[in-house]
Formats: C-alpha cells, structure tokens, sequence
C-alpha cells in the first residue's frame, strides 16, 4: 500500500509517534510519503530521522490508496482539505484532546496498522459543504468537512443575516453569527453554540445561530441537497466567513451560496466502531461523577 502522511506541525507532543509509524509501515512493506512541511518539522525541529518514499508538496498533485492524519482534529480537516476532490480515504491518529475524527490512541497504533494492512477497517463516506460568493472572492479552500460560519469583525454589534433556502426566505438572523454544519461538524463549533447532534451519513446540515438577540430563534435541520443563501449587513459594513477555521473577510455586499460539495470526504474506521459508542466516550453520556 501506498499512504500519504500529515501531521501538527506545531506542538512536539503531538508529532512524537510519527517515526514510529514510518518505520512500521515501511516495515510491513508499503510506501510512505509525507507532507513536506511536516517532515521539516519532524527532522529540523525534532531531530527524527525519517527516511520516507518522497516528499508532497503544498501544491503538488498526489496519489495515495490511504491518508493518515496525526494530531487532533484540526489536523485531520487540514488533511482533508488537503485530499480534496481525490477520494483518498483518511485515518485520524488522535494524538490531540477530544477527537471526534481522529479515534486511533497512540496505544492502538501496532493494531491498526496491521488491521490497515489485512484490509481489516471501513471507509465511511461523509458530507462535505462548498461555499461560493457573489461580491468578494473567497481566496481560501472553498469546502468544508465540518462547518462554514459568518461571524461578525470588527465591532461588539450583531450582524443581521438574511437565510434563505432554495430561494425561499427562511428569516433574518440577528446574532453574532450564523453556523451550518454537516453530520461530521455537529459535534464541533455547532454543538458549542447549541446546535443539535446529527448521525453521520443522515443527509442534513444543522442551521445554528451564534448568540441570537431572540430567545425565540432556534436550530433548523434541513436536506443536505437544499441550497442555502446568506445576505448580511453589518455595522462595520465587513463580516467573516470562516471554512473549518480557516477565516477570511468579505463586505456586506457579498451574498453567500452553501451547497454540497460535488464529493464526499472519505474517513476510515476500525471494524467494530460505533457512532454511538464514540458519544458515550468522548462526551461522556451516561457518566456518574459522584465519589
């Protein structure tokens, strides 16, 4: 097998176990290219020594039969954004915090690779949104695995957003901000903000305001086949549109287009994984915290 290696670039800790999963897969007889600034950072700043296959540029085109992701979840959307259109399944190492994504421990990692290797996991295909503009030009990866949300900049007012879906006027949103998210990103920034669970492969997208002024405005699930438009007016006269984190500035006069991407967002699970199971896990359902 051939896999394709990212990685955080930014905390030690979170980077430790990379020579490791270079020397095991290589020994089970695959090739391993990683991303080039993380194998920078591995051997400039660490000191590892890593002799992978090759080197993947920023910009440069690439195959691979599997992605791996290590750090936290952040790590795993910058991966896919990374993977894009190519359908390259990605399997989420959590060497960060909570990881909803990336559900293989550090512990686990001799077990699945041989799992990887014997063909043992499944390959689950998840929504991806894309954004487009009419007025300011995005300059930032247009598609999102979790979440795209319009916050406000700027000024301590709320922003008014005019929802409209499949052309169809929904109400005006007077908040801090408006987040649509997919089943994967409803345990992200949309559930912080009250937005309700979604199960993976539902196809939904939540629509969740950010701190609305009326105690009266509430989530909305639709079809993940809807269109939904976004007018906003700000008293900064400029509001931001961020893409799974990655923030940029628009005018008011830009009008916003969420769709579903034309490709899904192919994420690898171990047999025996369960939704479920995960929530129980991570956010602790069920849990008796009384001495």
């Amino acid at each position: 097998m051939r896999f394709a290696l990212f990685g955080n670039t930014y905390q030690a800790k979170k980077s430790a176990h990379a020579e490791h999963i270079v020397n095991l897969l290589q020994a089970h007889g695959s090739e391993v290219y990683m991303d080039e600034d993380f194998h920078r950072f591995l051997t400039k700043k660490l000191g590892m020594k890593l002799t992978p296959d090759g080197l993947i540029g920023g910009n440069e085109s690439f195959s691979a039969d599997m992605a791996i992701s290590m750090g936290g979840d952040g790590t795993f959307l910058r991966t896919a954004s990374r993977i894009g259109h190519r359908g390259i399944p990605i399997l989420g190492v959590n060497t960060g915090r909570l990881g909803f994504l990336t559900d293989v421990r550090p512990e686990e990692i001799d077990d699945a690779v041989r799992d990887i290797i014997d063909g043992q996991y499944q390959v689950e295909e998840r929504a991806t949104l894309h954004v487009s503009t009419e007025g300011d030009r995005l300059k930032e990866y247009p598609f999102a695995l979790n979440e795209i949300a319009v916050l406000k900049r700027d000024t301590s007012s709320m922003i008014a957003i005019r929802t409209s879906i499949n052309g169809n006027y929904l109400t005006t949103y007077q908040a801090d901000g408006l987040v649509v998210a997919t089943p994967t990103g409803s345990t992200a920034y949309s559930l912080s903000v009250g937005g309700p669970i979604m199960v993976p492969r539902t196809g939904t997208f939540a629509i969740t305001p950010v701190a609305p002024h009326s105690l009266n405005v509430r989530p909305i699930v639709v079809r993940d086949d809807w269109e939904i438009t976004l007018e906003v007016s700000s008293r900064s006269h400029n509001f931001l549109i961020a893409i799974d984190g990655r923030s940029e500035t628009c005018s008011e006069e830009t009008r916003i287009t969420i769709r579903r991407a034309p490709f899904n967002t192919r994420v690898v699970k171990r047999n025996g994984y369960q939704f479920f199971h995960t929530l129980r896990e991570k956010m602790m359902w069920g849990a008796d915290t009384r001495e």
